[in-house]
C-alpha cells in the first residue's frame, strides 16, 4: 500500500499529491502545482526517492512547479502527447494569460508520453491512465486500486471549466460519464482543487453531470 499526502500549492490552491510506498522510500508526485516549496521540503525531510512526476494536464497551476522540483529530484515527467508543447509555451499552458497571477512559466518537455489504457508500474503499484479530455485536450486521470486522481476533470460537486484552450463541454461530460462514472462507487476521487469525494457521491449528487 502507499500513503497519500496532499499539498495546496500556489495562488490557485492546486492540489499536489505525494504518494509514498509504506515499505520503502519510493514515491510519486502527481501535479506539483506552483510554489512547491512545502512539497520539496517534505520530500527532503523523508529522504524520498521520487520515481516519477505525473501530470494530469499541463495548465500552469499544475505544471508550474515541475522545473523547480526537477532541481531537487532526478526523475522523469509524464504527460499526454496532446499537450507536449504546453510545457515550453506560456500561451498554451495559460501562464501568459494570467499576468495578475504569475509571470510566464515554461519548463523542459516531459520525458514520457501518456496514453489511454497505459499502465505505469511505480512504487510497487500499477497506475492505469485514462484519457479524459474536456477541461483540456490532453487531460488524463490516474487510477491505482481504489484511488482516482482526476485532475481538473471531476471535482466534489463540480467539474472543470471548459472555456480554456482546447476545452469542450461535450468531451468533459463524455469523459466523466463513460469513463469515471464506470468505476466502483467507493472509488476515492482526488481532484486538482478542493476536497476529496467518491464516485458514488458524484453519481448521486453532482449537479453538472448527473449519472
Amino acid at each position: 500500500m502507499f500513503k497519500i499526502e496532499s499539498f495546496s500549492l500556489g495562488p490557485l490552491q492546486t492540489n499536489a499529491y505525494l504518494l509514498v510506498a509504506e515499505d520503502s522510500k519510493r514515491a510519486v508526485v502527481i501535479d506539483p502545482g506552483m510554489n512547491p516549496g512545502s512539497l520539496i521540503r517534505r520530500i527532503e525531510t523523508l529522504e524520498l526517492e521520487i520515481e516519477a512526476i505525473l501530470l494530469t494536464h499541463a495548465h500552469f497551476d499544475h505544471m508550474g512547479g515541475v522545473q523547480e522540483l526537477r532541481q531537487h529530484v532526478d526523475c522523469p515527467v509524464y504527460l499526454h502527447d496532446l499537450e507536449a508543447e504546453w510545457m515550453t509555451n506560456a500561451k498554451l499552458n495559460g501562464s501568459a494569460n494570467w499576468p495578475q497571477v504569475t509571470p510566464p512559466i515554461i519548463a523542459e518537455p516531459a520525458e514520457h508520453a501518456l496514453d489511454e489504457g497505459q499502465k505505469l508500474e511505480l512504487i510497487g503499484h500499477t497506475f492505469t491512465v485514462y484519457h479524459t479530455p474536456g477541461h483540456s485536450p490532453g487531460s488524463v486521470s490516474f487510477l491505482c486500486e481504489q484511488h482516482l486522481f482526476s485532475g481538473d476533470v471531476l471535482f466534489r460537486m463540480g467539474v472543470g471549466r471548459t472555456d480554456l484552450t482546447g476545452g469542450s463541454e461535450r468531451q468533459l461530460v463524455d469523459s466523466i460519464r463513460t469513463k469515471l462514472y464506470r468505476f466502483a462507487d467507493d472509488t476515492i476521487v482526488y481532484p486538482g482543487h478542493g476536497g476529496r469525494t467518491t464516485i458514488g457521491a458524484e453519481k448521486a449528487s453532482n449537479p453538472y453531470v448527473p449519472a
